[in-house]
């Protein structure tokens, strides 16, 4: 069994930014293999199905980028045996480049850090570059994407689809 966690802010406002690539990521993969995200539980809207014989999870934190590890824990604490892979931002990579790590440190990434707190560093996650902002960090996550982001996205998702042996 896998748990996909993407992380990002709930609300309209936060739609669309660079801070919530993991949440437009796992809504693509969502959208790519019929998954919908309509169950509540964990602090997250998720969903999920089994694709060739393999129970996946597809989730979106409700709790705000910071506090992202309070769900990931709850699907940990409920899903004991799951592998987890969390998505995220990451503006410490170049726009378009793509990390996938079985474990690590959260970096310079809150929401990362909050669930390496709460549930150690023995996690995947696929870190989906943003590049460098040139002000101020907040202000730049926390911008609107431009047309670019849909096609890291899309190879964020197939990524992820090949890792996960969704295909």
């Amino acid at each position: 069994m896998k748990i996909l966690v993407g992380l990002g802010n709930p609300g309209k406002e936060y739609e669309k930014t660079f801070h919530n690539m993991g949440f437009e990521v796992i809504d693509c993969l969502a959208k790519k293999l019929g998954v919908k995200l309509s169950k509540k539980g964990c602090k997250a809207v998720y969903g999920e199905a089994k694709i060739n014989g393999q129970k996946i999870i597809l989730a979106k934190p409700q709790t705000f980028m910071n506090l992202s590890g309070e769900s990931v824990l709850m699907f940990k604490n409920k899903f004991k045996d799951a592998e987890i892979i969390v998505i995220c931002d990451d503006f410490d990579l170049e726009k378009g480049k793509l990390r996938f790590r079985t474990h690590g440190s959260g970096g310079t990434h809150n929401g990362l850090r909050n669930i390496v707190n709460l549930i150690g560093e023995d996690f995947a996650r696929l870190r989906v570059g943003i590049g460098q902002p040139d002000g101020q960090i907040v202000e730049f996550v926390l911008s609107k994407m431009d047309k670019s982001c849909e096609e890291i996205i899309l190879r964020a998702t197939q990524e992820l689809i090949g890792v996960c042996g969704l295909e």
